[in-house]
């Protein structure tokens, strides 16, 4: 076995697990999860909007 051969072995490998991950990432059952992550921005926006408004009254 040479180097070539253990390039080509990588190569098939990295190859699956982007396949699995790109299946995994557009199946329905982490959907929530994304969702959820995807709405955190908008949950600290609040909040320190807030905040400045207390500091401003002062």
């Amino acid at each position: 076995m040479d180097i070539n051969d253990l390039r080509g072995i990588s190569t098939a490998f990295l190859l699956f697990a982007f396949i699995g991950l790109v299946i995994w990432a557009y199946s329905s059952k982490p959907k929530q999860d994304f969702e959820e992550a995807a709405n955190l921005p908008f949950a600290d926006d609040d909040l320190t909007q807030g905040g400045k408004q207390k500091g401003n009254q002062q």
